[in-house]
């Protein structure tokens, strides 16, 4: 099997995961990633999360809110530099977040990279959605 379609199939396990996410169970990304401190997330919702334990704590964050989730990945595009593969496309669905259901459609970048003979996720990165954004400043209003 070439790189991209060892990539391509651990791209379809990343989204079956953030879909379990996007349901409330975020533990399945744990398979999914690098446990390196040097992975990086930038998430729909903003900020920036360095080291694996902060994007498991930032993927929890949103699986305590988030219900009636489905994310899918379109215009997919892999490309091989070296021994670390990018995924470039648009992620397209909806989420009910606390309640409040939100569309998505963002572009996203997805950098893998091979460890232990299996390509695990070093890198996600979306466009910032101002609807989620919307909806956590609406929580957060009430819970002050």
């Amino acid at each position: 099997m070439s790189a991209k379609d060892e990539v391509r199939k651990a791209s379809e396990d990343f989204y079956v995961a953030l879909n379990r996410m996007a349901n409330g169970d975020a533990s399945s990304l744990a398979d999914i990633w690098s446990h390196s401190a040097e992975v990086t997330a930038m998430h729909p919702v903003g900020g920036r999360h360095v080291g694996w334990d902060a994007i498991r704590e930032s993927f929890e964050q949103v699986s305590h809110l988030a219900s009636g989730g489905n994310i899918e990945l379109h215009d997919q595009l892999i490309q091989v530099a070296g021994d670390v593969v990018y995924e470039v496309g648009v992620e397209r669905g909806e989420l009910t977040m606390g309640g409040h259901q939100t569309s998505i459609d963002h572009r996203v970048t997805n950098l893998y990279q091979q460890e232990a003979g299996t390509w695990k996720m070093i890198h996600h990165h979306t466009d910032t959605s101002p609807a989620m954004l919307e909806v956590l400043s609406q929580l957060q209003a009430g819970e002050s």
